[in-house]
């Protein structure tokens, strides 16, 4: 009976153990993370005047959670221009006061930390279902007034290819067609999306479909983590590269926090993209 005992109290405390040190990587360690990846993609069609281009992409801030303050955003924005991409696109949700634990943080605020980005081509965002559930034309206003190009159904030309970005899936009214009107035919083109669930109409005259929006499951454990993604095709889009009917998107999990402030097998990150044409691949 005492050996029996004394088995049962070290299980309780090696499970214990494991609790603990499983609280202490979603709650601190997990959501604080910083790094910055590097990818590189391979495209069909791809110019090759374009191959090696760099695009940074930054998504999902939630600026207020307990883990994304004013100064992490500034740290990232320095981390993102030691890489000296070329581009930099932002993928929405920058603020999110509702994240338990958090506080408000002024759109102006986030506006100033992330007009420290630099990029040859410039920086070009789209809005997230968060921006727009706490002001979303003024967080446009805060990111054009230091000059952050923010795109709704529209596209602008920066250097030698086109930006189109789409409105928000959840709250607004995305438009593929509108936003691509502009481009002119045969030019290589990068859509922004939030919310990666657009891509299931998006043609294949668009190079590259850029999201966030999932967090890649925030808490992605398997066998659980379908229910922590927002997303109707389940975990079709959840995160990284994803080809379909030779059409490519890039997910990335982005930086801050939705709900309650914990990540778990899902880091925070920045995702810089090389990309290149298709027909330098090996074998090729």
């Amino acid at each position: 009976m005492r050996r029996a005992a004394r088995l049962a109290s070290a299980t309780a405390s090696v499970a214990g153990l494991a609790a603990g040190a499983v609280a202490w990587r979603a709650l601190w360690q997990e959501p604080r993370h910083g790094r910055v990846r590097e990818r590189e993609i391979a495209l069909p069609g791809w110019p090759d005047a374009l191959t090696g281009l760099r695009i940074a992409l930054i998504s999902d801030l939630h600026a207020g959670a307990p883990h994304v303050d004013e100064q992490r955003l500034e740290r990232m924005a320095a981390a993102v221009n030691a890489h000296a991409p070329d581009l930099v696109l932002l993928l929405g949700d920058f603020i999110d006061p509702n994240v338990r634990l958090g506080s408000a943080v002024a759109p102006e605020d986030v506006a100033d930390a992330l007009g420290a980005l630099r990029a040859p081509l410039g920086v070009v965002a789209v809005l997230g279902n968060h921006d727009w559930l706490h002001g979303g034309e003024r967080i446009a206003a805060a990111l054009q007034s230091v000059g952050i190009a923010t795109l709704e159904n529209d596209a602008r030309e920066v250097g030698p290819l086109w930006v189109a970005g789409v409105a928000d899936a959840r709250m607004r009214r995305p438009d593929v067609g509108r936003a691509l009107a502009p481009v002119p035919a045969g030019a290589p083109v990068v859509l922004l999306s939030h919310d990666p669930d657009v891509f299931a109409r998006v043609p294949d005259r668009v190079a590259l479909t850029v999201s966030g929006h999932t967090h890649g499951g925030q808490v992605a454990v398997p066998l659980v983590r379908r229910r922590f993604i927002p997303s109707r095709y389940g975990e079709r889009y959840a995160r990284g590269h994803v080809v379909e009917d030779g059409r490519h998107l890039y997910v990335t999990a982005g930086i801050g926090t939705s709900g309650w402030p914990v990540r778990l097998l899902a880091p925070p990150e920045v995702v810089v993209l090389r990309l290149t044409s298709a027909r330098y691949l090996p074998g090729r």
